[in-house]
């Protein structure tokens, strides 16, 4: 499985940060694997911030719920994450990252870097 992440590189803020992450080599449905979107900026470590797992099902991190959204496409294989009302504070390098229930994280993409003007 390999996922890749892609998104605008820049962003101004209070705009919309719009990330996608591709997977390929296996289907999002998949019994029992969740997909992540975490962050790290620069200085500071991970951050968990929302997943959908297999059932379609959400969770978002509560810090991030009140401007966060995710989604999947399973036509596409893809999920996408919003942040919305962007700061400076969000710039950070953007990661999808596949999760096998009780086994943890096994896959993750490059990452995305994105740097949020003020």
């Amino acid at each position: 499985v390999q996922l890749e992440e892609s998104g605008p590189g820049l962003v101004k803020s209070s705009q919309t940060l719009s990330l996608t992450c591709t997977v390929s080599g296996g289907t999002i449905t998949a019994n029992y694997y969740s997909w992540n979107w975490i962050r790290q900026a620069p200085g500071s470590g991970l951050e968990f911030m929302a997943v959908v797992a297999y059932d379609g099902s959400t969770y978002i991190a509560a810090s991030l719920r009140n401007r966060t959204s995710i989604s999947w496409d399973t036509s596409k294989n893809l999920i996408s994450l919003q942040l919305h009302s962007v700061t400076p504070e969000d710039t950070a390098v953007y990661y999808c990252a596949s999760e096998r229930l009780w086994a943890g994280y096994e896959r993750w993409g490059q990452g995305a870097q994105v740097t949020v003007s003020s």
